[in-house]
């Protein structure tokens, strides 16, 4: 695959060991210009990034990074390519780094992400294995990105599976069980642990928010998918007027 994209430009980065089942890749064009190259590995992790190409055709928001092209390789599979953003995963050590922000960045950050939602809302599509690790975070810029959103499809839908991909942090209830149905309330629930994962604290400081938006965060993770907010658009007003 590298002496394949060299034909692209220079391969400047490599991340292997990816639980998506994918290599990807950093290319640097002649023209100066950077992108990621998602190559998958396996079937399974075809199927993903085929989902995902039909999920960024149909949803366009700035937060999220778009995948601009694909490409047929050798082996018979097709890679994705994407344009290159800078930042660091909040899934790891720049979790803390992101924890110190003063509060107003922290909540810009959130507010990022429920409006690239209510994009995923008007087209119809749920939220699937959203967890930080597809918070891309521009420590330079304070600009957080979305990135690896394959898993994201049209809804409702009943589950078909014992489970949905994801992480249990993030996870509704019903997304552990075969024969549930996922709609955009779902999708609430993932927002919500999204809005109080980004806003807790270290040192023994559990919540940075406000008791009135902790209020907002725990109606949208109710374990009963009646009793949360009906879809985004309600969550993300209701969250607005709490901060």
């Amino acid at each position: 695959m590298k002496s394949y994209l060299r034909t692209m430009g220079e391969v400047f980065r490599t991340f292997r060991d990816q639980d998506s089942g994918c290599v990807s890749y950093g290319v640097q064009l002649p023209d100066g210009e950077r992108r990621f190259v998602k190559e998958p590995t396996t079937a399974p992790a075809q199927a993903s990034l085929d989902r995902a190409w039909t999920f960024h055709q149909a949803v366009r928001h700035p937060a999220i990074v778009p995948q601009l092209h694909r490409i047929p390789m050798p082996n018979g599979h097709t890679a994705t390519v994407m344009p290159w953003r800078p930042g660091e995963s909040l899934y790891g050590p720049a979790r803390a780094r992101f924890r110190t922000l003063p509060l107003a960045s922290v909540l810009r950050a959130i507010d990022r992400v429920l409006d690239a939602h209510l994009a995923v809302e008007a087209a119809a599509m749920v939220a699937v294995d959203l967890y930080d690790g597809a918070f891309l975070y521009d420590f330079s810029a304070n600009a957080l990105h979305l990135v690896d959103l394959d898993e994201y499809r049209p809804g409702p839908f009943v589950l078909q599976d014992d489970r949905l991909p994801g992480s249990a942090r993030f996870m509704a209830p019903e997304e552990w069980h075969r024969g549930a149905l996922i709609d955009i309330r779902t999708t609430v629930h993932a927002l919500g642990r999204t809005a109080h994962v980004l806003l807790e604290a270290d040192a023994g400081q559990p919540w940075r928010g406000t008791a009135h938006q902790l209020t907002v965060v725990e109606r949208a993770t109710r374990a009963d998918p009646a009793e949360r907010f009906t879809g985004v658009r309600e969550f993300t007003d209701a969250w607005r007027a709490a901060t």
